[in-house]
């Protein structure tokens, strides 16, 4: 069995700048081949844009506006932002549950004071992003 070291999606070009590569990318659900999606509500698509920092992107390829392209992730910075995104708030979670319930609290207090400090730690997320968009950086090839 081949083992999956990059995650990729494919995407369209969509603008360039002097810093970023816009690069449009539509998420289908699982059904969206199917003949009736257009009548059916679950098969819906979204369409996300995605910056690439430019010089990242420009050190091998030129690119243009409207050409086809693969944005690549190394799976290992997959799995990190899965665990950043998750894990770390549902183990937060559980903790603050399980020490707080000891506490002689309120259920409601105990369950409120849990969520409180899953909202936290994504606050500290949200003022972290920057660092975080440095460390999670797509990048980009063409499609040939």
């Amino acid at each position: 069995m081949k083992k999956i070291e990059r995650i990729e999606h494919e995407g369209i070009v969509r603008e360039i700048s002097e810093d970023f590569i816009t690069v449009e990318i539509v998420n289908k659900s699982a059904c969206a081949a199917c003949h009736a999606k257009g009548v059916c509500v679950a098969g819906e698509e979204e369409i996300h844009y995605v910056d690439v920092p430019y010089s990242i992107s420009s050190l091998v390829e030129e690119f243009n506006v409207g050409d086809k392209v693969n944005l690549v992730l190394n799976q290992s910075l997959g799995v990190q932002a899965v665990f950043i995104s998750y894990a770390i708030p549902l183990v937060i979670l559980i903790l603050l549950l399980l020490i707080l319930s000891n506490t002689g609290l309120s259920e409601l207090m105990v369950g409120l004071l849990s969520l409180a400090g899953v909202a936290v730690y994504y606050l500290f997320v949200f003022l972290f992003r920057d660092r975080l968009e440095r460390i999670f950086t797509f990048s980009i090839e063409k499609i040939n």
